[in-house]
């Protein structure tokens, strides 16, 4: 519990005490003869005590222009309880309403503790090695290039790849992963991990505005701004809904009494009991904090959800579309079959590997790597990327090709078809064709349990887009139970393919995707949802995606299937809920049916209900 939480239970315990001194007192008629100026003073006093800060905010309000809102309906439904001298509860009113008020800090507070905990991931400080001895400087100083020392049990405050020792890396801040990944020279860390028990020395590859932990402080601080509409459809019905009950409260206690005679009490304190009943509170504190709890619930098993919209749309998600390399495969290619054609393999993996030598590809380090010798790269020239298609390169002066059959079709290349289960890369020279190089990928662990998890929790249809050749991609599809596959895309006809899927929803339906790489950002802004790989994923497609998975693991998109629907459905009993007994009670006290009392119910016993409800949210499985 927060200071300000224990100086509002000080204040709610005294106000309580002191209210069941006078209602004793008034019962027991202690206080008959008293003046009832005398009485009213001793309440006002009571009602400060426990409600200035309402009083204050229905004021500040009100000079800021906005009138209708829970505090100004609170304060105009108490001081009317004082003008029909119905003392006790105006004070009562304002006392269960603090109490709802403290419940529902309290409640948010925890709500926020499994995000909140994600800002402790930022570092404090980084160690530079000057003149033999180590500063704390900010790691905001440091410099790409720069070496940083990492103490065993400190948090690495920048991204980079160790260069000198060993250690076991915590990585449950970001990933939810309780298991710790051993880092050795040459492996890549990620800021915000925590150091385990050895010493490292790290090249730092990022500036920290552009570090892994960076961009998640980023998204965690923008994941509130974006509202449901669920959320946006409660924001606007308080708007129009607080003035509606305002007017009919006033019209409650004016139009019976002048058109039926009586006197103006009874009907005054049935448009505070009215005004009482009407706070909306139940909706606009459950129900934002009800997605707020789905994402802190879903940021507890390593999964980023930028917005409360994008959760609401996981809870709708019936398609979703994969990229295959680096998704549902490791993306680890390995040369598994050399082909060559009037050549020896070791001439034709060579020159693959010299074509190859500038790209930062995979399947290009996987042919550098099968040959192994050590590359003169001054015997290229002229390399020339052809998108989707492969590369046009100069070695030795001879015009070699090296890509897929589009490129073989489109030089008009006699080229022999390779039916080996991979990706098939073909080489030609001066125009003819030289063989073929096949390398495989490994089918990621979790990806098949991944697709039954996702089928089990309803998503109807799985696909997978890849630039592969089709028996590659039919290999992996058929292995996964993938319901629906294209291969050979251009990054521009994954686009097209989602767009399809798009067109063929129905009703409330959402399409998803899922990508890692800088070619999958324009399918993940297309898609209803973009999911992105976080740890190995491209900066462009974490920045275009709506859910950042950060640990690459796929099996939890059913989780999060599950949150967002568990959340959804505990936001619309909420609604629901609070809607039904606040009509109910409304009608009875228009009728004089309901007390003060069973409007504080219907105000603060809803709301508090409601909150308790909502943080389930957090407790999802």
């Amino acid at each position: 519990m927060t200071e300000k939480q224990k100086k509002m239970l000080v204040r709610i315990l005294s106000a309580f005490v002191l209210l069941i001194v006078m209602m004793t007192g008034e019962h027991t008629g202690l206080f008959d003869g008293w003046s009832i100026w005398i009485l009213f003073a001793i309440y006002v006093a009571l009602y400060l005590i426990i409600g200035y800060d309402i009083l204050y905010k229905a004021i500040r309000n009100i000079r800021n222009g906005q009138i209708f809102d829970e505090n100004f309906l609170m304060v105009l439904a108490t001081i009317g309880a004082f003008g029909v001298q119905e003392f006790s509860e105006a004070v009562a009113v304002m006392l269960f309403y603090q109490v709802g008020e403290l419940f529902q800090s309290y409640a948010v507070g925890k709500s926020r503790q499994s995000i909140s905990a994600m800002m402790d991931i930022c570092p404090e400080y980084a160690n530079v090695e000057q003149d033999g001895e180590l500063m704390k400087v900010d790691p905001d100083d440091v410099c790409v290039d720069d070496t940083i020392v990492i103490k065993p049990g400190e948090r690495i405050p920048l991204d980079g790849v160790v260069t000198e020792g060993e250690s076991l890396i915590d990585t449950a801040a970001l990933t939810g992963e309780s298991v710790p990944r051993r880092a050795s020279v040459g492996d890549e860390i990620f800021s915000g991990c925590v150091n385990g028990s050895g010493t490292l020395k790290v090249r730092v590859t990022k500036e920290f505005d552009d570090s892994t932990v960076s961009r998640i402080l980023e998204l965690v601080e923008n994941a509130s701004s974006k509202k449901a509409k669920v959320e946006n459809f409660i924001t606007k019905f308080a708007r129009y809904y607080t003035p509606v009950v305002t007017i009919g409260a006033v019209i409650l206690a004016l139009v019976p009494p002048l058109l039926f005679g009586g006197g103006f009490g009874e009907w005054i304190q049935r448009a505070c009991i009215f005004l009482v009943i009407s706070c909306p509170c139940a909706l606009v504190i459950s129900v934002p904090m009800g997605f707020f709890g789905g994402i802190g619930a879903a940021s507890r098993i390593g999964a980023l959800v930028k917005g409360s919209n994008y959760l609401e749309a996981v809870a709708q998600m019936t398609t979703i579309v994969f990229d295959k390399t680096g998704t549902l495969t490791k993306g680890e290619f390995k040369v598994t079959g050399v082909f060559p054609v009037h050549r020896s393999e070791e001439a034709l993996l060579e020159m693959a590997a010299l074509g190859e030598g500038y790209s930062n590809h995979p399947i290009a380090g996987s042919i550098r790597e099968a040959w192994g010798g050590t590359l003169d790269l001054n015997r290229v020239q002229d390399a020339e990327e052809i998108a989707g298609h492969g590369l046009c390169v100069k070695v030795d002066g001879r015009r070699v090709l090296i890509g897929n059959e589009k490129l073989m079709r489109r030089e008009n290349i006699a080229w022999k078809p390779c039916d080996s289960i991979g990706t098939v890369v073909y080489v030609a020279c001066e125009g003819e064709f030289a063989g073929a190089i096949v390398i495989s990928d490994t089918i990621k662990e979790g990806a098949k349990e991944a697709i039954r998890s996702m089928k089990q929790v309803g998503v109807r249809t799985c696909v997978m887009l890849t630039g592969d050749r089709k028996e590659a991609a039919d290999a992996v599809a058929k292995e996964l139970g993938i319901d629906e596959v294209h291969a050979e895309l251009l990054p521009a006809d994954k686009v097209t393919q989602v767009e399809r899927l798009l067109k063929h929803r129905t009703g409330k339906e959402k399409v998803a995707f899922a990508g890692d790489g800088i070619n999958d950002a324009p399918v993940l802004t297309r898609a209803d949802i973009g999911i992105a790989m976080g740890s190995m994923g491209s900066d462009a497609a974490i920045e275009a995606a709506d859910v950042v998975l950060m640990d690459d693991d796929i099996r939890k998109i059913a989780s999060i299937v599950r949150i967002s629907r568990k959340t959804l459905s505990i936001v619309k009993q909420n609604i629901v809920f609070a809607l039904s007994v606040k009509a109910l009670v409304l009608i009875l006290g228009a009728f004089g049916a309901a007390n003060m009392w069973e409007a504080v119910f219907a105000d603060v016993g809803v709301s508090v209900i409601a909150i308790l409800n909502s943080m389930r949210t957090l407790r999802t499985k």
